[in-house]
């Protein structure tokens, strides 16, 4: 198979980069001149406050980007010339970001934060370097790729979507498979408190009806004869332990599963079943569900009253170091049912869009 762009990884990668620049600027408010040019601070001494913290996070959170640099560029450009497009662009980047933090009076822009990121941008293109081969030419995930999913720009767009769902789950603060929730970005307060059985009703269909529509995306860009349901099975085990892992490091070793409340595993075992018998329906009527599943879901989570077993958790939870990632995982929550909906809405219309 010769080697060829992927468009999946140029998307990818793309995606990343603008998650980079959200989460280096959140939360977008108090923007003032501060009275010093803009890159001052490459020319600055070290700040004393340092943390080790902020050594890891800068060098780790630049690791994917160089990563998907290279996969975007291959194979127009390779090895040397690779590593040197995703260190030059982890560069461009980060001083740019870091110069527009010298306007926000709760970021602290640092020439240490550019080495680092420039650092994990780099460590990134090495390891993707050696990895490109395998992923993109003749690769076993390629063929991998090539067997499971439908060809085109159109499904590897679809992909993009799955794994941003994935990313979702990695929000606390929202319902389970909960997507949708525009409160905090429009400042607009939850509903006022109500029993905790409206709750787990509420909750309930919110991941049933958010899992069967996530699951009648990843059927639309299957190729036929795939074992979807076996796929559906996979993405909700990946998706479970996405959520797992997230308490796990952003909360409390004893609140690991608390948001495996009742209306959570309620909504989870009849979201499975449902989604099992849905993957079988005619195309255009899967993808008919999943649109009215999402907009269903998306006013309902966007109504529902406070959590009853989550909240007093996330009252003692204190974002500290986190607070960037967990409003850009708030963003990609809440925008994404909106994405994956025009998604299907394209797809519905395009009758050769996938296959």
């Amino acid at each position: 198979m010769r080697a060829r762009a992927s468009l999946l990884a140029r998307s990818a990668f793309a995606v990343y980069a603008l998650l980079v620049v959200y989460a280096s600027l959140y939360p977008f408010s108090g923007w003032r001149d501060q009275g010093l040019p803009a890159f001052a601070y490459l020319v600055a001494p070290p700040s004393p406050y340092v943390t080790a913290f902020d050594v890891v996070a800068n060098v780790l959170g630049y690791v994917p980007f160089g990563f998907l640099c290279v996969l975007a560029v291959h194979p127009r450009l390779q090895r040397h010339w690779a590593l040197a497009a995703a260190a030059a662009s982890g560069a461009l980047l980060s001083t740019c970001l870091e110069a527009a933090q010298s306007f926000l009076p709760a970021r602290v822009a640092s020439n240490l934060d550019v080495l680092c990121n420039v650092g994990g941008a780099l460590a990134g293109a090495v390891l993707s370097t050696r990895l490109a081969p395998w992923l993109l030419d003749a690769g076993p995930l390629r063929r991998l790729r090539a067997r499971a999913f439908l060809p085109g720009a159109a499904a590897d767009l679809g992909l993009v979507l799955v794994a941003l769902w994935l990313f979702t789950q990695l929000n606390p603060a929202m319902l389970l498979f909960g997507a949708g929730d525009l409160r905090d970005l429009l400042a607009t307060p939850g509903g006022a408190p109500h029993a905790p059985e409206l709750f787990v009703s509420v909750e309930a269909f919110t991941a049933a009806a958010n899992l069967v529509a996530a699951a009648l995306l990843l059927s639309a860009i299957v190729t036929p004869g795939s074992r979807v349901r076996a796929m559906v099975l996979v993405l909700v085990l990946v998706a479970l332990a996405v959520k797992a892992a997230a308490f796990a490091i952003l909360m409390r070793a004893e609140h690991v599963f608390v948001w495996l409340t009742p209306g959570a595993m309620q909504g989870l075992g009849i979201g499975v079943l449902a989604a099992l018998v849905a993957v079988a329906l005619p195309r255009p009527v899967r993808l008919a569900l999943a649109a009215m599943l999402l907009m269903a879901a998306t006013v309902l989570v966007n109504l529902a009253p406070p959590n009853p077993y989550v909240a007093a958790t996330l009252t003692v939870w204190r974002q500290g170091h986190f607070l960037n990632f967990n409003g850009l995982t708030r963003l990609v929550s809440s925008i994404w049912p909106f994405a994956a909906l025009g998604y299907l809405t394209w797809l519905a219309s395009r009758r050769g869009a996938l296959g």
